[in-house]
């Protein structure tokens, strides 16, 4: 046993003494002392936990107050979009395909708006087949991509039309903005942990 142990059990015992010397000094049946020494104890591991998982609680707090209180990770002021950078590190937003929902990631890195076959295949959009594939360099190795067009795209108050794009069956479920998507807006920046959009 090490010292640190050994002032942790002497710690433990005088904080579990010290409400039985007092329960004790009244004279307090055996079975309110086994009540009240309960309860005590049941406050102290409360109060350890608490302490040791102080941040991990407010890891928790700051969640669920960003996630359920304000859900929202986008915001249109007129024409401007700002989207709060998310806890992953990335710029997500949601938008509209020919009216079908989807969730983008915004990658400046990537050179083409790239779409999962399901989210194409919601919004309707017809894949090119007979043209070759384009090899594409993803996190999950090289992917095959297949040609497309969205006849319109809406991401908050930005709206454009006739946008090329890729789709690809090996995206799990990541549908990524790309600099053609990036390319024909006015402006876009990162400030104040947001990007802003501007068409």
């Amino acid at each position: 046993m090490n010292p640190e142990q050994g002032a942790n059990i002497i710690w433990w015992l005088l904080a579990a003494l010290l409400p039985l010397s007092a329960l004790l000094a009244r004279r307090v049946s055996f079975k309110g002392v086994a009540a009240m020494a309960l309860g005590w104890v049941v406050i102290f591991v409360v109060a350890l936990g608490l302490f040791s998982f102080r941040h991990e609680f407010t890891s928790i707090a700051l969640h669920v107050k960003r996630q359920v209180l304000d859900p929202s990770t986008q915001r249109a002021e007129g024409e401007r979009l700002h989207v709060r950078l998310s806890e992953d590190g990335h710029f997500w937003v949601t938008g509209r395909i020919n009216d079908a929902p989807a969730r983008f990631l915004i990658d400046s890195g990537a050179t083409l708006t790239t779409l999962s076959d399901d989210v194409a295949r919601q919004a309707g959009l017809s894949v090119d087949g007979f043209t070759p594939g384009i090899a594409m360099q993803t996190a999950n190795g090289v992917v095959i991509a297949k040609r497309s067009s969205i006849s319109g795209l809406a991401v908050g108050p930005i709206h454009t039309s006739d946008l090329p794009v890729v789709v690809s069956d090996r995206l799990n479920g990541v549908n990524v903005l790309g600099m053609n998507f990036l390319s024909r807006l006015k402006s876009w920046r990162v400030e104040n942990g947001e990007m802003v959009l501007e068409p």
